[in-house]
Parts: structure tokens; C-alpha cells; sequence
């Protein structure tokens, strides 16, 4: 063996030691672990909002929980065999309940990058909506510049994406940050602040109850919703199934038809967000 060929062994040999045996390949991961968690348990963990109609309603009296955000729950629940366990929080409160492991899954998110920190979201959307006003009578400004200003008084809700778009778009204007949506509507309703941002059909909804008037600034933001679930290993098939329930959802029109049917049966009218789109 010359000197060229025995330093090639050498070196050989030193790499063998470093990396270990070639014939023991690295342990695969169960991409489906998450899915077959949740099949096996009997149950999907599903977060439901108090005080969130249309998406979201609470029977008084049963304690029954319906609205169209919840059927998308029973939906994919039906189609795992598993019963829907609700758990009641808020939007604020998401990313700490999937950390908690509270939760296995939400619908109707927002992309947030910094809920995206500790939240896989779905690719895609399910339905995609605007973001509006809901109004005092007379403050309806055409374009979200004209509200950039101190004397502007917005509330919102904290956590949520109606936050992150008031701080970002109408940096110096007022904001009243709540964490729910009903204080938010009693700021309104004592003159406390002119307006609220809404999902276009949560500000439909206060608009029917003639609590406030859908207003909608130019230019229109665009409210995709998706779903989010808790970053954990194996999560990657549990992800899948639900970007093909999202995918079928949103090409055939199933979840804008229901919301559309869902509010109408409220006796509100989307007509009163022309731009929105929801006409199914």
C-alpha cells in the first residue's frame, strides 16, 4: 500500500468514527402522530369565543353552541369520528391555549406572524372577507388616511388582527384597546369611540341590530381566514388533511354559502358590505 493509499484509509476510517455505522439509518418521524392522537383520544379540542356572533353564539339556555365558525368544527370533527370538546377563550388568548395544549386547532384565523411564532397556520384560506367599520352615526370616512389622526377614536381588540391593522394603518389615531368585543360595543354605544374594526360580517351584524353603521374605508384590506394548529412534531399530516378540507371549502363555494345562509337566517344582509363579497 503506497503513502497516497493509506493516508485515503486513514482518512476514511477518522470519518467512520465521526458519523458512526452506515447501516443505521436516522429514526423516520410519524408525520401522522397528531392525527392519530386526536382519533385515538375520542375527541377534537376546539376553542369557542363568548360574545362573537355570527361566527360564534352560545344558547343562554342549553349552553348549546352553534354559529357557522362552529359548524366548520363539527365538520371536520365528523370527518375524523371524534366529538367536538369546546373550550371557551378568547382570540387574545390563542397562541398561549395552543402552547397550553388546550386547543388542537382554530378556524377563521388571521395570518399573524407573531401568533405564527408558536402557531402553524394552514396554507390557503377558507373564505376571504374585509375588514370594515362599525360606525357612529355620521363618521364615515371614505379612506383609512383620513382617520391617521388623534381626534380619531377606534376601539379594538386586543391580540387580534383588528389591533395589529389600527396600529400599523392609523398609527396616530386613538385607540381604545378592549379584550372583547362586547366592551368594545359599549365604548361605541357611550360615545367613548366613533368606531369599531370588524370582520365585514360581525360590523353587518351590529349594522341589522342598528348598533352601528357598516362603514368601508378605501383602500379594502382583505380579512383571509384559515386555520391554525399547534406546532408540534407529526403535526405535518394532521395539516394536510385539513389544507384538503380548507382547499374544497373554498373552490366549491361550501363556506361562503354558509356563512352567507347562516346570516340571512339572522336576518342580516351582507348587502350592506357590497364589497365583501359573500353572496353564495
Amino acid at each position: 500500500m503506497n503513502r497516497w493509499t493509506s493516508a485515503l484509509v486513514a482518512a476514511a476510517i477518522s470519518l467512520a468514527t465521526v458519523i458512526g455505522p452506515a447501516s443505521v439509518p436516522a429514526r423516520a418521524e410519524d408525520l401522522s402522530l397528531v392525527l392519530e392522537r386526536i382519533k385515538a383520544s375520542g375527541k377534537l379540542k376546539f376553542p369557542v369565543m363568548v360574545a362573537e356572533e355570527p361566527g360564534y353564539i352560545k344558547d343562554p339556555r342549553t349552553g348549546e353552541w352553534s354559529g357557522f365558525f362552529v359548524d366548520w368544527g363539527k365538520d371536520i370533527a365528523t370527518l375524523l369520528d371524534v366529538k367536538l370538546e369546546y373550550y371557551e377563550t378568547t382570540w387574545g388568548n390563542l397562541a398561549a391555549d395552543f402552547q397550553a395544549g388546550k386547543i388542537d386547532l382554530a378556524v377563521g384565523l388571521n395570518p399573524n406572524p407573531r401568533r405564527g411564532l408558536v402557531v402553524d397556520y394552514v396554507p390557503g384560506a377558507i373564505v376571504e372577507g374585509i375588514w370594515v367599520l362599525a360606525a357612529r352615526p355620521g363618521f364615515e370616512p371614505k379612506t383609512w388616511r383620513e382617520m391617521d389622526n388623534k381626534e380619531t377614536r377606534i376601539a379594538v381588540q386586543k391580540g387580534g388582527t383588528m389591533q395589529v391593522i389600527a396600529e400599523a394603518v392609523i398609527p396616530n389615531a386613538t385607540l381604545d384597546v378592549v379584550p372583547t368585543r362586547d366592551q368594545a360595543v359599549l365604548e361605541l354605544q357611550s360615545g367613548k369611540v366613533d368606531a369599531i374594526i370588524l370582520a365585514d360580517q360581525d360590523a353587518a351584524l351590529l349594522d341589522a341590530k342598528g348598533i352601528a353603521k357598516a362603514v368601508v374605508p378605501m383602500p379594502l384590506l382583505r380579512s383571509p381566514s384559515t386555520i391554525g394548529i399547534r406546532r408540534e412534531p407529526g403535526n405535518e399530516g394532521f395539516q394536510n388533511f385539513l389544507a384538503n378540507w380548507m382547499s374544497q371549502q373554498n373552490t366549491l363555494g361550501f363556506a361562503c354559502s354558509r356563512i352567507t345562509r347562516s346570516l340571512l337566517d339572522r336576518g342580516i344582509d351582507m348587502k350592506v358590505v357590497p364589497q365583501s363579497g359573500k353572496y353564495c
